[in-house]
């Protein structure tokens, strides 16, 4: 199947709570793969580091043994899995490039069980209870979107969520959806109004990708809570994964506290229709950004 006939593709998404089991995680998430593909899923995205707990709380070196070649056993078990449902899978892997050098990379999985590509992500962040810096080199692979027989895929992952150059760069090379495989939560010490102000920041931001590029936006999060192993509090992971139209438009929308598995029709071709009334990418100037390539214009 060519791209150019995809007039409207069923996306599906697995927002799911893992435990330090990864051979249990992984399980439940391929069920849930068959499960969306049942209700005609024809892409299914996986959630940021879907195998296991989110070990960046805290800087362990014995977490690197967690680590995996591409291709390897996950992307090997997700290619059998491809090819049976005839979907195409975006997933998450902590990927072991050489002795000493990994990166957080999201994968797609073509429909014959392929590699159709990866992304490393680019932004790394290094906060309390997010300490990914430790673990992972930043990409060096560009913001390029994959090519797929459902369409041109614009991934990023988690942090990479916040930069709007990111989902910019993606659209201007092509992609035709924005895809963010995240893990993000609030800690359980954190106010209530703070916690809200956190996860509508959360969804507002990618939201507003979708509607400056004119572009469809997946964002898939973990749910649930996970303990530090320092003994500290912990973190909630606080789901809302979302699917938005290319006007920011909510097309789906999961729980903040439960695992869903849900599927939803994007209309491929309202982004032509919303990039004509809305002609960001024409009337951008950018005779007048050089700037943008400093870290701060003093």
């Amino acid at each position: 199947m060519q791209n150019s006939v995809v007039k409207t593709l069923q996306v599906g998404f697995v927002q799911q709570s893992c435990t330090a089991d990864t051979a249990a995680n992984f399980a439940k998430t391929i069920a849930q793969i068959r499960i969306a593909a049942g209700q005609g899923a024809k892409l299914v995205v996986l959630q940021e580091l879907h195998r296991g707990l989110y070990f960046c709380q805290q800087e362990i070196a014995a977490h690197f043994d967690l680590a995996e070649t591409i291709p390897g056993p996950s992307t090997q078990a997700l290619g059998t899995l491809a090819q049976e449902l005839d979907i195409v899978i975006v997933a998450s892997v902590f990927e072991k490039r050489a002795v000493g050098l990994h990166h957080n990379t999201a994968v797609v999985i073509e429909r014959d069980g392929s590699v159709a590509g990866k992304y490393r992500k680019m932004h790394i962040p290094d906060d309390p209870g997010y300490y990914e810096k430790f673990y992972f080199t930043p990409g060096d692979l560009g913001f390029q979107p994959i090519q797929t027989s459902v369409g041109k895929l614009g991934i990023l992952v988690c942090w990479d969520q916040w930069f709007p150059e990111a989902a910019r760069l993606m659209a201007m090379a092509g992609a035709e959806l924005l895809i963010y495989p995240t893990a993000i939560g609030w800690s359980p010490n954190e106010a209530a109004d703070e916690k809200v102000r956190q996860r509508d920041a959360w969804i507002t931001v990618q939201r507003a990708h979708a509607i400056a590029n004119g572009l469809p936006v997946i964002s898939v999060n973990r749910v649930g809570h996970e303990p530090d192993p320092a003994g500290g509090a912990g973190l909630n992971f606080w789901g809302s994964s979302f699917v938005a139209g290319p006007q920011g438009e909510f097309l789906l929308c999961a729980s903040v506290d439960q695992e869903e598995t849900a599927v939803v029709a994007i209309d491929l071709l309202r982004s032509e229709q919303v990039r004509r009334m809305w002609p960001y990418l024409r009337d951008r100037r950018i005779d007048h950004y050089s700037d943008l390539v400093k870290i701060y214009r003093d």
